[in-house]
């Protein structure tokens, strides 16, 4: 089961509304923490998740060559990471998107509309040249909110 784990204080967001407190997202067991990686952070309703790879529980990687089980499991991880936040896919907001090579965009395009609900999140996707496991080819990251 995930947690939420107080961590600091973030300063006065500005003259914001907004809780000045983070809580680290976590999950059990956490395939990032031998990483010094949060999961994600929470910050009053905010949700920010680190790029999420396809990996399981363990941090062993999942799918191989195939784009398609790295991606659901990119997925899958989103939505546990969120469900331990409070949140879910419905409530992300912001998306920004690496994959190794440009030409699977058809592909990550059919993924959104399977796993995001309309309106969209915002994106941005970037091809880059690896990711930190050389065997990954799809990485998200997210800002979701969480609903009151």
């Amino acid at each position: 089961m995930g947690a939420l784990v107080q961590v600091g204080d973030i300063g006065d967001g500005g003259g914001m509304e907004i809780s000045s407190t983070r809580h680290r997202i976590s999950s059990e067991p956490d395939w990032y923490e031998r990483y010094a990686i949060s999961l994600g952070i929470r910050v009053g309703d905010l949700v920010f998740v680190s790029g999420q790879a396809a990996v399981d529980e363990h941090g062993q990687t999942v799918g191989g060559d195939d784009f398609d089980a790295q991606a659901r499991q990119v997925f899958a991880n989103l939505a546990t990471v969120l469900g331990n936040a409070g949140t879910g896919l419905e409530h992300v907001v912001k998306v920004t998107i690496f994959v190794t090579d440009m030409a699977v965009i058809d592909r990550v395009v059919q993924l959104r509309r399977e796993f995001f609900t309309p309106p969209y999140p915002a994106d941005t996707i970037a091809q880059v040249a690896s990711l930190a496991d050389p065997a990954w080819q799809i990485e998200i990251e997210a800002i979701a909110v969480v609903p009151r």
